[in-house]
């Protein structure tokens, strides 16, 4: 055994998702925004967490931290157990309070719809300090600048007191990832952190964060639709799609040897540099993300499938290790793969 594969071995269990069901009680029926998904995230890895819009992917992370709005949403079913916390399902309001922002953290898509627009950034930093430390305003404050230094926005103690409006697109991210880093969280819940900045600035973004994962020694959840992203970041990949997971493998695995249709699909879609005077047209998915209200009969994806056959459309498949092939840490959720029941 490789000393790679041995530190693999070796490494804690952060995060345990099983089962793990959030529904939403509509006029129109129970959407079942996120249906028995289950990940695991082990201490000093990144996962990615995949998945055309409306694939469940926000409403796992919401729920992890206990933010689903009650009603209409409701975690209905599973376990999410956090080392030395248990399972944060049971836990009450006021200490799921104490874990968010300090053992836990979240980055927004949209920094603009996170920061208070009329509190000083190096203020609102602050405040996080304060409630999970026993710290001075003044200490807390000293806390902030350092943070704003550590994500390399210059002059940090002159910027501690712009407004977040007086900041661009990618120093207001840099300003998020200090408030949800500054109290050295387990694990950062990063929801499409990249979206919408510039190419130059997305790539300055990741690499950020990785830097910070090494130095503060946090754990990721990374949800975005950018395969491109994934295989930077990540080491294990889950894809979701209309509300459960299809397939999840070490990143390697997942890029070199993607096993269901969905997959293969958002892996083709993914542009690539063309030789000079080539013309191809990019590929694409047909048809859209079904409605939760009204999914296919059979496995979810059935109606997009170009390997679509009689079982699909009968039954859905568990999430499984493939069978008729060697296991290599991939699960599918196929009958591609997988042996359908019987009659």
């Amino acid at each position: 055994m490789s000393q790679t594969q041995l530190a693999e071995k070796n490494k804690s269990l952060l995060l345990d998702v099983e089962e793990l069901s959030t529904h939403f009680f509509t006029e129109e029926g129970i959407v079942r925004a996120v249906d028995r998904v289950s990940l695991r995230l082990s201490e000093g890895d990144t996962l990615g967490i995949v998945g055309e819009s409306g694939c469940g992917k926000s409403v796992t992370a919401l729920s992890i931290l206990s933010l689903i709005p009650d009603p209409p949403g409701k975690i209905v079913g599973g376990k999410i157990t956090l080392t030395g916390r248990g399972d944060l399902t049971k836990l009450t309001e006021a200490e799921m309070r104490k874990i968010r922002g300090n053992e836990i953290s979240m980055i927004f898509q949209e920094p603009m719809t996170s920061l208070n627009p009329v509190i000083r950034v190096g203020s609102q930093i602050a405040e996080a300090i304060s409630l999970h430390q026993s710290v001075t305003k003044r200490n807390a404050l000293e806390q902030a600048i350092e943070m704003l230094k550590l994500v390399g926005i210059s002059s940090p103690e002159r910027r501690a007191k712009d407004y977040p409006h007086l900041l661009s697109g990618g120093m207001r991210q840099r300003v998020m990832i200090a408030m949800a880093l500054c109290c050295k969280p387990k694990l950062l819940i990063a929801d499409e952190p990249t979206t919408a900045l510039d190419v130059t600035i997305q790539a300055q973004i990741l690499e950020l964060m990785n830097k910070l994962k090494q130095e503060v020694g946090t754990s990721i959840i990374l949800i975005t639709h950018n395969m491109g992203v994934v295989a930077k970041m990540a080491q294990k990949v889950c894809v979701m799609y209309a509300g459960v997971v299809v397939e999840s493998a070490d990143m390697p695995v997942l890029f070199s040897d993607p096993i269901h249709p969905y997959t293969l699909g958002l892996l083709k879609s993914i542009p690539r540099k063309k030789r000079a005077g080539q013309k191809t047209r990019l590929h694409t998915i047909p048809g859209v993300v079904p409605g939760l209200l009204n999914l296919p009969k059979g496995c979810r994806f059935s109606d997009r499938c170009y390997r679509v056959h009689e079982p699909c459309r009968r039954w859905e498949p568990p999430l499984a290790p493939p069978e008729n092939r060697p296991h290599n840490g991939q699960h599918v959720r196929c009958w591609l793969y997988l042996t359908p029941p019987k009659e």
